[in-house]
């Protein structure tokens, strides 16, 4: 689960500790629950059937949900609605029937590390949209406020807040430019 997050550097999300939802009834798959845990380093959470992964995608998020491909094979409209409850969460069917611990945490790994790299392509395309998007307010905004400064009789006070404004707008201005 992500959200945004502001930063000494500007936004970036903030990752929460990722959760995978593996969907299986195989209990020798579950009980390698610790296993694939150590090996990725992230939460694990288990669902024996097609309709208790859509309740838990209904409840919580996740970054990868994991379903048995016996399980799709055998129940194609309860996968279907697994994979329309995903959201966000990127899907990976594996054959538990003849995968071995290894290739599952080959696959959790790379579903993993996709899902961070496409967060982080998302991130960099969102900053540069923002940044793009309050370019020429800004610049407008410090352009209005240096001839309001050198308009003459102002009084005291509004010439405070204009100055005020400007300092405002041009650190916003160097902010967009650093990120």
């Amino acid at each position: 689960m992500s959200r945004l997050q502001h930063t000494s550097h500007g936004w970036a999300i903030a990752h929460n500790k990722a959760m995978i939802l593996l969907v299986t009834p195989h209990q020798e798959v579950k009980s390698c629950r610790e296993k694939f845990e150590a090996a990725i380093g992230e939460k694990l959470e288990l669902a024996e059937t097609l309709r208790q992964a859509t309740e838990r995608l209904r409840s919580s998020e996740y970054t990868v949900v994991v379903m048995d491909q016996s399980l799709a094979d055998c129940e194609p409209l309860e996968a279907e609605a697994v994979l329309q409850h995903a959201g966000t969460a990127l899907p990976v069917q594996v054959n538990f029937a003849i995968s071995d611990s290894a290739r599952v945490i080959r696959e959790l790994r790379a579903a993993v590390g996709r899902r961070q790299r496409e967060e982080r392509v998302l991130q960099e395309a969102a900053q540069r949209a923002l940044s793009s998007e309050l370019r020429e307010p800004i610049t407008a905004m410090l352009l209005s406020c240096e001839l309001a400064m050198e308009v003459p009789n102002v009084p005291s006070a509004a010439a405070e807040q204009i100055r005020s404004v400007h300092r405002l707008a041009r650190t916003l201005r160097t902010k967009l430019t650093a990120s």
